[in-house]
């Protein structure tokens, strides 16, 4: 069958003009084989058989040339389409050529002049019948008339289908036989040569031709028609006919009347038609009159039509988006965004992101959308700012004909992005891997950037040049928000992309330093071509680290080995640098765009102005102190020597000194200079699985027996395809299942609540709907290697719904890990689980609730449950995840807060002046207590122009954990260090003793808002007041201070603590605090009389009893469930250093004041002149403990008398239970 399946050749590609006559003949180069006898029996003759996929008569060879065969038809229509116009313009010669006054008549007979009498019924028809005619013109039109004839002849005897009336009265036969006949018959019969032929009616067939031409043409190139193209296109034809058959024939019959020429009767058409209607040129006699009346009822019914079709397709092409047009994608660059359905938020992001990088301006954006285009992304599209550069195609990526309206091969990129508001998120993510698997299939060489929502679905494009997981990224940003606070914001800031210029015309400084460090974002450079950089090769990381800090204001990161792919953050002080390495930092502009002015100061003028406060004066300001506009950074270099320690600090020249044994009190402590090499004799060599914490040498004598050894090792159960190892902390044997439940015992143990486990650290509560796989990714962070194993926190998932047996064998292997059926909105969940002895609850937004019926609905309920739990729990750090950043203003909402009146026109005005990040004032997000998944949809926008952004904050997270690369963690600030007095010499005192890199700094500072001065005197008398009260109510206060200063809280925690909140100064500010959130008549009692300020007392008492009611309640309800209420602490019960405590870390704010209590916000790199304050928290880059050994805690102890407290940034006190 091979054999003779090779012996059947294909039709030609084109029909040839001699297979008209000769047929199909072969190939010249025929090499076909020749039949062989293959059968059984060679005896047998063998018949060769020829099939034809046509007719092979000569009609049929006819109807292929001429109609079926495309590139054939289309040049027969372009013939006729050519001999049409060139009938038109022998027409127009002749109407030049004839001169009527020479006499008309027929051919060879009299001539005769005639003229018009001015009456419209009296004329003479001989001017409308005869013409002039000379023979050379008539020679030419007789020869197109015969070719036509014949053509038309033929064509409609290929297309006869037994209906021969159908072809004679047809309009278009019906005109060749008028303009073509009448030449043939003058052949024979000469006195009519010169017999009128409307031969101008020719236009309206050569529109007919040029109709099928077109449709012929596509059908050849095989390319789709343009419906909207043609029907412009048929409506220019149709009004230039009706011109020009108006113009020509009035110009004809006004020959019997006032003898108009062409311009004048074209003129008059032109007037008429436009409806202007001057007056001037007007038809004499009736035969012309009556042809005005048949025109204009034609162009009234003709052009309505078209017009009408023409706006139907102009509509639908609104709606679909017509297409990209292939010059343009073959010029310019564009880049294409695919989306199940386009919300105006996503859209407004993508474009604020995408084209704030000043290299995409020339771009543009073409969106592949199924669904019609929604009304406000219409009207923002008609901006004309948007409407030349983005395109909106209506169509499915899933398509081919759709990708090729969007140039797809043609594109920079695709980015294609999840529909996180659907209710059936693994449906999303399969019509996400359908869109990315079709765009790979059509344009391979197309960079694609995707989006998947769950993690079990990352391995199905992993061929996919970026990839980011929104839940992988949500849970383990989540769970570092529980340690290191604030990390969401942190992180949401690094992504988008800021001028630095939010807030600076704001009267509050907080508001201008943070949004000036808001600015900070992530470069790269090569360490060769760095100004930054490039005089520290050889050096060791953390040198270079911290005098590119101090002389241009820029935090090195990381970096990249030319010969490793690899990104480390921080790989430690053993690492030199050298020139083809890639430098990774943070600062306010790349380096390629500042620039740098030298200024040398006096010596005597920096000794003078070093412990100077910030922003004294811009001749002091240092090197990344001054900021010009549009992005560009200008460097003031002054010396890079280092200034010497005040108050006679020792160590002269440009190093600084190292502490004393024990230090004096006259002389401050200096720090140790940061070495250009590492000591190689304090490198020692590290047991991977060995604990470098000198608390987890052995068990305290307080846990006892009851302490469970723990191992370091990776999961052995992943609960997903692709999620990268990382060493934890795991269990020696894997919990049984029943022991994981927290609220029920087993036969294991008969622990049925938080209290009866005898947790030593503060719980960790998430609140899910589904133990879905990504909340895998919370626990991991958490339970890291580098973290200590007594800074371990117990970790309790709220689950609306049972999880399943394949998630709780990927969670059994954790310590501290357990999990209980409830919601977050039930009170009896929330005590059952443990929330009384919780630091940290974390909100994740449920799946079932993110689609509403309005769009911005979806939040309600989560804002309501929250805003509930902090009235009932408000020493309770709640972290929520809503579904739109929109709704973070509604988070501890204040119907009177004028302070949060005021931010709302501060976000108005920045989001008027462009910027990117105008929700950043509102103070639950500067806090990180609010966080949105859809603030880093701009990390898969950022990594078109930085591909590395994706990584980077993959290991700030904890999701991936490269060999050497370091880990984000945080510190506090106590009252102890604050010897250190600058950011600038806190980072030199951690790269000088721990080899870390701090990145910023997460302040939290008291604020009282209010639109009238306040009276202090007035608030002092309040404060005495209130304290000669406390004696009255049985030695508590209003808020539990006791004036005694032996007294314990109910945590057992003894006044003599080291709690640094129970310094003096601290208590004083605590105590303050105290009686400014006891009452709101502070400011108004020295002006009120005495009854007035009785009053507002009692209404004080009334709130206060309001607050106890709600106290009451959660203890009856324990009491029900049978829970013990020692461990409740409501706020009448927090002493005055748990106040400031709260307070500070922004935890606690009062429902009953109307003003702002505290705020807390992210300064991310900021000068190194930036003081530290009390209970700040350093965001910090530690080296990898497996990398090599840092020093040992002994030797961390002797090198500086002062030791900075790197514990975790809560206060980690433990339960009395």
């Amino acid at each position: 069958m091979n054999e003779l399946d090779t012996g059947v050749l294909p039709l030609p590609p084109r029909y040839r003009l001699r297979d008209l006559f000769l047929g199909e003949q072969p190939f010249p180069n025929d090499d076909r084989p020749q039949v062989e006898d293959f059968s059984l029996d060679s005896s047998l003759s063998q018949v060769q058989v020829e099939f034809y996929v046509n007719e092979n008569t000569f009609k049929e060879r006819l109807k292929l040339f001429f109609i079926k065969n495309q590139r054939s038809s289309l040049r027969i229509r372009l013939f006729n389409f050519s001999l049409k116009l060139l009938t038109c313009l022998l027409y127009i010669v002749r109407v030049l050529l004839d001169n009527p006054d020479l006499g008309i008549g027929c051919w060879g007979c009299e001539k005769y002049n005639y003229t018009y009498n001015g009456s419209a019924s009296e004329f003479h028809w001989a001017p409308i019948l005869w013409v002039e005619r000379r023979m050379a013109l008539w020679v030419i039109q007789v020869i197109v008339a015969t070719i036509s004839f014949l053509e038309t002849m033929l064509l409609s005897y290929l297309s006869y289908k037994g209906n021969i009336w159908e072809q004679i009265f047809r309009v278009s036969f019906v005109l060749e036989m008028i303009n073509t006949l009448p030449f043939i018959i003058t052949v024979f019969w000469p006195p009519l040569r010169n017999l009128f032929i409307p031969v101008f009616l020719n236009c309206w067939l050569a529109k007919h031709a040029l109709e099928n031409m077109i449709n012929d043409f596509h059908r050849a190139i095989l390319r789709t028609q343009s419906a909207m193209f043609n029907q412009v296109l048929i409506l220019f034809c149709t009004l230039l006919c009706l011109v020009f058959t108006g113009t020509c024939g009035i110009q004809h019959l006004e020959r019997a009347g006032g003898n108009l020429n062409l311009l004048t009767s074209f003129y008059f058409c032109i007037v008429t038609f436009s409806t202007v209607g001057y007056g001037d040129v007007t038809p004499k006699i009736w035969p012309s009159q009556l042809l005005v009346v048949i025109m204009i009822c034609v162009a009234l019914v003709v052009l309505p039509l078209q017009f009408e079709e023409l706006v139907y397709l102009w509509m639908e092409r609104q709606k679909s988006g017509g297409n990209y047009s292939r010059h343009r994608a073959q010029t310019e660059r564009h880049v294409v965004l695919c989306v199940s359905s386009l919300k105006i938020d996503l859209l407004m992001d993508f474009l604020n992101e995408f084209y704030a990088h000043p290299r995409l301006q020339d771009y543009y954006v073409v969106i592949l959308c199924p669904t019609e285009m929604d009304v406000q992304v219409r009207r923002v599209l008609q901006i004309p700012l948007w409407s030349q550069r983005v395109i909106y195609l209506q169509g499915s990526a899933l398509k081919d004909q759709d990708l090729m309206r969007a140039k797809m091969d043609n594109g920079e990129a695709c980015f294609i992005l999840s529909s996180r508001n659907e209710v059936d998120r693994t449906a999303a993510d399969h019509q996400t891997i359908l869109r990315a698997w079709a765009v790979k299939d059509f344009a391979p060489n197309c960079p694609l950037y995707v989006q998947i929502l769950k993690p079990e679905n990352k391995f199905h494009v992993k061929f996919a040049d970026h990839v980011v997981c929104e839940e992988e990224c949500k849970y383990a940003m989540l769970a570092l928000n529980c340690i290191c606070p604030a990390t969401s914001t942190l992180i949401t800031l690094l992504v988008h992309t800021s001028r630095g210029q939010e807030g600076q015309e704001s009267p509050e400084q907080w508001q201008r330093m943070y949004g000036r460090c808001s600015g900070n974002e992530v470069y790269h450079i090569r360490m060769g071509d760095s100004k930054f950089f490039r005089e520290y090769e050889g050096k060791s990381f953390t040198y270079a680290a911290f005098h590119a800090h101090k002389k241009y204001g820029v935090c090195l990161i990381g970096l990249k080995r030319e010969e490793n792919k690899s990104i480390l953050l921080n790989p430690g002080p053993r690492h030199t640098l050298a020139t083809s390495d890639t430098c990774f930092y943070i600062n306010i502009t790349k380096e390629e765009n500042s620039a740098f002015i030298f200024k040398q100061e006096e010596q005597q003028k920096r000794r003078g102005l070093a412990g100077q406060a910030l922003y004294e004066g811009a001749s002091r300001l240092p090197v990344h102190s001054i900021i010009a506009s549009m992005g560009t950074v200008a460097m003031d270099l002054q010396n890079a020597e280092c200034r010497p320690a005040q108050g006679g600090g020792g160590g002269g020249g440009g190093k600084l000194a190292l502490p004393t044994e024990n230090g004096s009190g006259s002389r401050r402590p200096s720090i140790a200079p940061v070495l250009e090499l590492a000591d190689s004799s304090a490198l020692l060599p590290c047991d991977l699985l060995s604990d470098q914490s000198e608390d987890e040498a052995a068990p305290s004598e307080d846990e006892g027996l009851s302490a469970v050894e723990y191992v370091k090792g990776y999961p052995p159960n992943s609960p997903y395809i692709g999620s990268s190892p990382t060493l934890c902390h795991l269990l020696p044997v894997k919990a049984p299942f029943c022991c994981l439940r927290l609220d029920k015992g087993c036969k294991h143990n008969s622990y049925e609540d938080a209290k009866a486990y005898g947790f030593k650290n503060k719980l960790i509560i998430v609140s899910a709907e589904t133990a879905g796989n990504g909340l895998y990714n919370f626990i991991v962070p958490l339970r890291a290697y580098y973290r200590s194993r007594k800074e371990l926190n117990p970790i309790v998932l709220l689950l609306d719904n049972k999880p399943d047996h394949h998630f709780l064998e990927a969670i059994c292997c954790f310590p501290m890990v357990y999990y209980m059926e409830g919601s977050v909105d039930n009170l009896d969940s929330l005590l059952q689980c443990g929330i009384i002895y919780a630091d940290n609850l974390v909100v994740v937004d449920k799946e079932s609730t993110m689609s509403a019926e309005e769009d911005y609905m979806a939040d309600a309920k989560t804002i309501v449950n929250v805003q509930t739990m902090f009235r009932l729990f408000p020493s309770l750090s709640i972290t929520t995840e809503l579904t739109h950043p929109s709704n973070m203003r509604f988070m501890q909402f204040r119907a009177k807060d004028s302070y949060s009146l005021a931010l709302s026109k501060l976000e108005k005005r920045e989001r008027e002046n462009g910027s990117n990040l105008a929700f950043m004032f509102r103070l639950p997000f500067a806090a990180g207590r609010v966080f949105s998944i859809s603030m880093l949809d701009t990390l898969l926008y950022q990594s078109f122009v930085k591909d590395y952004m994706i990584t980077i904050t993959r290991l700030l997270l904890g999701l991936d954990t490269t060999p050497g690369s370091g880990y984000l963690c945080a510190m506090k600030i106590s009252e102890d260090d604050l010897w250190i007095r600058t950011y600038g010499r806190l980072f030199q005192k951690l790269c000088s003793s721990s080899a870390e890199i701090p990145i910023g700094i997460y302040r939290t500072q008291c604020h009282l808002f209010s639109s009238e001065p306040h009276d202090l005197r007035a608030q002092s008398q309040i404060s005495v007041t209130m304290e000669d009260c406390e004696d009255t109510r049985d030695t508590r206060g209003p808020w539990g201070v006791r004036t005694s200063s032996g007294g314990g809280s109910v945590h057992g925690r003894q006044a003599g603590s080291a709690d640094p909140a129970e310094h003096p100064l601290l208590r004083r500010k605590s105590l303050q605090w105290a009686r400014k959130l006891s009452g709101k008549g502070g400011r108004q009692a020295g002006k009120a009389p005495a009854a007035q300020w009785t009053n507002q007392q009692r209404l004080s008492l009334c709130r206060r009893s309001e607050r106890q009611e709600l106290s009451e309640l959660v203890k009856n309800r324990m009491k029900h469930l049978g829970l013990p209420t020692t461990g409740y602490e409501d706020v009448a019960n927090l002493t005055a250093s748990d106040v400031m405590n709260r307070v500070n870390l922004g935890y606690l704010q009062d429902e009953m004041n109307d003003q702002q209590n505290t705020l807390s916000y992210v300064l991310i790199n900021p000068p190194p002149d930036t003081r530290l304050e009390p209970n700040d928290i350093v965001y910090l880059i530690r080296s990898d403990p497996l990398a090599h050994v840092a020093s040992s805690s002994q030797s961390r102890k002797s090198s500086c008398s002062h030791k900075l407290s790197s514990c975790n940034p809560e206060t980690r006190d433990e339960t009395q239970l």
